[in-house]
């Protein structure tokens, strides 16, 4: 099961005016350079705490119900499960609410699946999850030390540009705020 990104976050967790004054930047010669870090740096952090930061759309495809009828989901934290799309004999339907509960306690957040949900056709991708990820809808949203992390990284970026390659992903001090949110892989 691998996520698919339906939609990106409608906003990055460093603004970019908030970002400009982190760097010392005076002038806007350099924001679409600095809004790109910002994008870059947001998916390190994210790979690195296996969290999603800023709410996105993702969907989950499974050919089938796994053991249990418990659904281990990949990202975390969860917002929502907005659609559950079961492919059967008579087409597709959607499964409603009723039909299943979210764990968003749980690390990996998970779905169980009532008993009365049926099962799908024996084809791939009978199963469509469509979910919402992130921390939050805004940048305020994010916790601060995973913000501080992405300022680090674009800050880094941005003073060692055209510098030889081969560092480590995150720098020392960004990991280290990085480190109290990463999840344990499934």
């Amino acid at each position: 099961m691998h996520p698919i990104l339906v939609d990106g976050p409608a906003v990055e967790p460093i603004g970019l005016a908030d970002m400009r004054a982190f760097l010392r930047a005076d002038d806007d010669s350099e924001d679409e350079l600095i809004a790109g870090l910002v994008r870059a740096a947001r998916r390190i952090v994210e790979a690195s705490s296996r969290r999603i930061l800023v709410a996105s759309r993702w969907r989950l495809v499974l050919d089938r119900w796994p053991t249990g009828r418990i659904v281990h989901l990949p990202l975390s934290p969860l917002l929502v499960v907005e659609r559950i799309a079961i492919a059967t004999s008579a087409g597709q339907i959607e499964l409603p609410a009723a039909a299943f509960t979210q764990d968003d306690f749980s690390d990996p957040p998970r779905i169980l699946i009532g008993p009365e949900a049926p099962d799908p056709v024996d084809a791939p991708v009978g199963i469509a999850i469509d979910l919402v990820a992130g921390f939050g809808t805004s940048s305020d949203s994010v916790p601060e030390p995973l913000r501080l992390a992405v300022k680090l990284l674009v800050a880094r970026w941005f003073e060692n540009r055209g510098d030889v390659a081969g560092e480590q992903t995150l720098p020392p001090e960004a990991l280290a705020l990085v480190a109290p949110f990463r999840r344990a892989r499934l």
